[in-house]
């Protein structure tokens, strides 16, 4: 893909904090860095209690272009994001989690790249472990049928293998870029997920409106995954298994859909079958929280994911008023990006 060249465009950079302060300092001295200078920040705290909010406060206040935005609770990684887009100037939009620090040419490779022209309006970034060093995190992003989904490369050496630019399902928003026009489209991210499967939901929402992603393997972030919620924290994993079921339920073809409890099935199978052996994210869950927690956490998704049930269906009419691909497209779409079920079950 050609980059594209226009000319310095203002980028609006948004991280998200909750208790996040001993990763604070790293992650923002990483954002001041950055070649690319038409910029500006805003950082939001989600009612930290860590003394994040004094480190925001001061570094705002010494840094150009620096705004932020302090909440009196965790209102949770969506709804903090949307109350930045609406203060954001910038004619592209980038995300940084607060547990990363991003190489001094990340927006500047991402920027260059995108070209809303041609509908390319999400840019996702090669994101490396910070521990252990040289293992990939994400490099773009992979999804079942059943909608659970998980970054491309995983766990896997970075010895070169995602080194081209390429088509990319959707970036996941550790460290993402979006043009403006993709959020005002889909109305940002759906605050019902409170947090993760939101970028997957949000990507998702996008390519139905007909926007595309590309990955940009110079554009490089350094993560400390899971760093503030916990790798494997019962809610944790009760919001992704929720999360899911409502992204598949807003956006999926309705044949895909009423196939969803067999999909589901076969992974929780290759789940437990994982579990037995401890390998992947459900033998970590079990190592760490035992065996009787797992259906549990399950039975708490789909409580929660029925509460909000009828909110989502009526999103899901407006989804399909508005999109501009058809189901088939969506089905080829969803095939070419398909994340192979062991690879998604067994490895962590």
């Amino acid at each position: 893909m050609e980059p594209n060249h226009t000319e310095d465009p203002r980028v609006s950079v948004i991280v998200v904090n909750w208790n996040g302060a001993k990763f604070l300092d790293d992650c923002l001295a990483s954002l001041e860095q950055q070649s690319w200078k038409n910029r500006e920040f805003i950082l939001v705290d989600n009612g930290s209690t860590d003394g994040s909010a004094g480190k925001i406060d001061a570094w705002t206040k010494r840094v150009p272009n620096a705004r932020s935005i302090f909440l009196s609770r965790n209102s949770g990684f969506c709804e903090a994001n949307n109350l930045a887009f609406a203060k954001a100037r910038g004619e592209w939009i980038a995300l940084l989690n607060n547990d990363a620090v991003a190489e001094p040419n990340w927006l500047e490779e991402l920027v260059r790249r995108g070209d809303p022209a041609r509908r390319i309006g999400m840019l996702a970034s090669k994101i490396l472990f910070a521990e252990p060093e040289g293992v990939i995190d994400k490099a773009g992003h992979l999804i079942y049928w059943d909608g659970q989904n998980r970054g491309r490369g995983t766990m896997e050496k970075d010895d070169g293998q995602y080194d081209h630019e390429e088509e990319t399902l959707w970036p996941d928003a550790c460290a993402a870029l979006y043009h403006r026009q993709v959020i005002e489209e889909t109305g940002g991210f759906d605050e019902s997920f409170f947090a993760f499967g939101d970028d997957a939901d949000l990507g998702m929402r996008a390519r139905l409106l007909g926007w595309s992603a590309w990955y940009v393997p110079t554009a490089i972030v350094h993560h400390r995954h899971s760093a503030t919620a916990g790798a494997y924290s019962p809610r944790k994993i009760m919001l992704v298994e929720r999360n899911r079921l409502l992204l598949a339920i807003k956006n999926f073809p309705l044949p895909l859909l009423i196939s969803n409890p067999y999909w589901s099935l076969r992974r929780i199978a290759c789940h437990a079958y994982a579990a037995l052996k401890r390998q992947g994210a459900a033998g970590q869950f079990v190592s760490s929280q035992g065996w009787f927690r797992l259906p549990l956490v399950l039975l708490w998704s789909y409580a929660g994911a029925a509460r909000i049930l009828p909110s989502a269906l009526r999103k899901r009419r407006t989804i399909r008023k508005t999109k501009k691909i058809s189901d088939r497209e969506v089905m080829g779409l969803l095939r070419r990006f398909q994340i192979d079920l062991r690879q998604l079950t067994q490895r962590d």
